[in-house]
């Protein structure tokens, strides 16, 4: 592991990959080790095959979980996130909309439960303000540890995942087209401009609507505000750090092959790539003799495709890494195998 990493962190970690690969153990290691030098840390899972409570052997579950006494854990639970979301949207639009467009707009928020994104959607903001309020919630570190490989690189494209949502929302004012300039404000298209608004949040051109409208339009801004806020410190290498993990086996390999791809068009700051469970030398017997000269084969197909990155090659355990003194054994292993460039 990289020094930086591993005793000058920065703010956020993600930690993502194929599922099954060992991606959980290695952000519960990490949390564990940062949470001991003294630092105050949270770990995450938005993963929905949840596994964050079996590595360290203890419930976690929906709400913050205190660990230790530096180290809390929470599995954040989709549907959970999208009821609470929708209850919250109906409680404010009540004193946003018309009566009589009410009960329509309350029938179409309960549709989108079960529609596809809205899960990842709710989970997207999830994650967004938790790196906000990382200060005022009183933690040094976030680790995140994410769902597989593809769900992670959409969750990291931020504000443009919520346009569609925002226009949707805004067209169910009868006064809509007074709203068309904030739409356009806040469009997808116009945020990856160089002097998009938002990059500095300032008041739009809404004087002229009602009260009602204006209450709406504001809340859309503040939305759209944290979102630009969340992806500005994702993009940010001296504020967050992303880790892949993979093992020494094709269908890793090929997966963080187009996740590398993909966060490197994204100008995404790629710090390690943890390539776990490698046979140990010491392990014997023709099958395990067998599997290492086809790992081997993988090990040198991984140093010539991923040339420059920061890599680390660790060992497969004899056993299943259980509870916190199985982590301690991952940490040791992460501090013994640093990360170097490929």
């Amino acid at each position: 592991m990289s020094p930086d990493l591993l005793t000058h962190p920065p703010k956020v970690i993600f930690v993502g990959g194929k599922g099954g690969v060992g991606k959980t153990s290695i952000a519960a290691a990490l949390a564990l080790h940062h949470a001991a030098l003294g630092r105050k840390t949270l770990v995450v899972s938005t993963d929905p095959a949840h596994s964050l409570s079996d590595a360290y052997a203890q419930p976690i579950g929906g709400k913050i979980t205190a660990l230790n006494a530096r180290l809390d854990g929470l599995e954040i639970d989709p549907d959970t996130q999208v009821d609470e979301h929708i209850a919250e949207v109906l409680a404010s639009m009540k004193s946003m909309v018309k009566p009589t467009l009410y009960p329509q707009i309350e029938k179409q928020l309960r549709l989108t439960a079960q529609s596809p994104g809205t899960q990842e959607a709710a989970l997207l903001e999830s994650i967004a303000r938790l790196i906000d309020e990382r200060e005022q919630l009183g933690y040094d570190l976030i680790i995140f540890d994410t769902a597989p490989t593809g769900h992670t690189l959409r969750l990291l494209t931020l504000p443009e995942a919520m346009s569609a949502w925002t226009q949707g929302m805004l067209q169910t004012s009868q006064k809509a087209h007074q709203l068309q300039g904030v739409v356009d404000h806040l469009s997808s298209s116009r945020q990856r401009a160089p002097q998009h608004p938002l990059a500095e949040p300032k008041q739009h051109d809404v004087a002229d609507l009602s009260e009602r409208n204006q209450r709406i339009a504001d809340r859309l801004r503040r939305r759209q505000q944290l979102f630009q806020r969340t992806r500005d410190v994702i993009k940010d290498p001296q504020q967050t750090a992303i880790a892949l993990v993979l093992t020494p086996e094709k269908l890793p390999l090929l997966e963080t092959e187009r996740a590398v791809r993909q966060l490197q068009e994204q100008r995404l700051p790629l710090a390690a790539l943890w390539v776990n469970r490698n046979i140990p030398a010491h392990a014997d017997g023709d099958f395990m003799a067998q599997r290492r000269q086809q790992e081997q084969l993988y090990r040198e197909q991984i140093h010539a495709t991923f040339v420059g990155l920061p890599a680390a090659f660790l060992p497969l355990f004899e056993r299943d890494l259980e509870g916190v003194a199985g982590l301690e054994l991952l940490v040791k292993a992460l501090a013994e195998h640093p990360l170097e460039r490929l």
